[in-house]
């Protein structure tokens, strides 16, 4: 019997879903499930949701609820962390106040001055829990799904003595939108896939041995096709691989298509996004009217009302890798997926060598085994080396609570440096400073 600690437990919609993969597999379900937030009352929803999904199908698992982190972590054979250090205000500044100088970022979470921010925010907390299981479950994998990825576990990987897995769905996420584009079922879709997160390159791309690409070049002339994705299509179309994540996300990590209110608009008009839908979502290249992004994401991040009535209780498996992870771990069943680890100087050789990157990883019994890439095509290398620039100055900030780290990351941001003069990036990184200031421990 395996424990499972859920740091950040109060993700309800996310964590049903992580819960239920676990409980999908035989062999996992006598696990005890142990879910701390430090949101009480959030952490009473996902409690009642996952001991209702452990009755309903009369499983042996054991379901545990504390706001004690250390209660949580201890003794615990598998970690899974998907926390968010601050509510909506912080995020707001950090998308709100880089628009006022004119940067437009789509999300703001991984990249930019958003995703610098958020960093310096969430880094810390991390770096807690991380020396928590040092203590208390030091031989425990880290499963991590909090963003900004790369830049939480480059800080943990290098300031911690835990095995650190970041864990993200978007190349199998890409892979869905591959496989619609040139009509290929999914699971006969072969790829090979290697970069940053998300900026990872789908490097080969196969069915039943025949290369994809005309075919994906090919859907990129179909008007229906490339307005679901024109952001990513031009990206292929001038540099020859398809990327993973999503244009609307892409967008804000290149200096090419949000640098103009012109561009913006050009990419808005050939896209498929319908303001009017009623679910919500993020514009694929431009993003919703000041405030009511924040009015909606305060609305969703209130709404997670448990209702057993319309809660579904079927063991139905997602796309996302950590119970995955833990079941080739413990039953030896291998798996290959692309995981987030230390590129050590021999997977991605014209990366960094202590650059964050996303490989294939082979996952047996044994452990965890990245896969070694070789060289990028350079062209693919370069896009990615400009965001590593980012994260690396990002994390020494973080780490060190420079501010003068955090300055020179602001200002090598691919986006940042299309719009703004190194001045206003000062005036921008101080207003943030100001906005933000409870939710960010003292810079040096």
């Amino acid at each position: 019997m395996v424990k499972i600690a859920f740091i950040g437990a109060g993700s309800h919609t996310f964590t049903q879903t992580l819960v239920r993969d676990v409980l999908s597999f035989p062999a996992l379900q006598d696990a005890t499930l142990c879910l701390m937030d430090i949101d009480a009352d959030r952490l009473e929803r996902i409690d009642a949701a996952t001991r209702l999904l452990v009755d309903d199908h009369d499983l042996s698992a054991t379901v545990e609820a504390t706001t004690d982190r250390r209660a949580a972590l201890e003794d615990a054979d598998y970690v899974i962390t998907m926390i968010h250090v601050g509510g909506a205000e912080p995020v707001e500044n950090e998308i709100e106040i880089p628009r006022r100088y004119g940067v437009k970022q789509s999300v703001g979470d991984t990249l930019g001055p958003g995703g610098v921010f958020r960093a310096m925010r969430t880094i810390p907390t991390m770096l807690d829990i991380a020396r928590d299981m040092e203590e208390l479950c030091p031989d425990a994998p880290l499963l991590q799904h909090t963003n900004p990825m790369a830049m939480v576990c480059w800080a943990l990987e290098a300031e911690a003595e835990i095995d650190v897995y970041g864990i993200c769905h978007s190349i199998v996420a890409t892979a869905h939108d591959i496989a619609s584009y040139v009509d290929v079922p999914f699971e006969e879709l072969e790829y090979w896939v290697a970069g940053i997160n998300h900026m990872a390159w789908f490097l080969e791309l196969e069915h039943e041995g025949r290369d994809l690409y005309p075919d994906l070049r090919a859907a990129m002339t179909d008007p229906n096709s490339y307005a679901r994705d024109v952001v990513r299509f031009e990206t292929m179309d001038h540099f020859g691989r398809f990327i993973t994540e999503s244009s609307h996300h892409l967008s804000e990590y290149l200096p090419y298509f949000r640098h103009e209110q012109a561009e913006i608009d050009r990419l808005v008009d050939a896209s498929a996004y319908d303001p009017d839908r009623a679910e919500f979502e993020y514009s694929p290249v431009c993003w919703l009217p000041t405030g009511e992004y924040f009015d909606q994401w305060r609305t969703i991040d209130h709404a997670d009302q448990f209702d057993p009535d319309e809660m579904d209780t079927s063991l139905s498996r997602s796309g996302e890798y950590a119970a995955r992870i833990v079941h080739s771990l413990e039953t030896g069943e291998p798996r290959r997926m692309n995981l987030n680890v230390p590129n050590d100087g021999r997977l991605i050789t014209n990366l960094p060598d202590d650059a964050l990157v996303e490989v294939p990883c082979h996952v047996d019994g044994t452990g965890v085994h990245p896969c070694s890439v070789g060289d990028l095509p350079p062209q693919l290398a370069a896009l990615n080396r400009s965001n590593v620039n980012v994260q690396s100055l990002a994390v020494a900030a973080a780490v060190e609570r420079d501010e003068t780290a955090l300055r020179q990351a602001v200002k090598l941001d691919p986006l940042t440096a299309a719009v703004c003069t190194l001045e206003e990036i000062d005036d921008m990184v101080d207003d943030l400073l100001e906005a933000n200031d409870e939710y960010l421990p003292e810079l040096a």
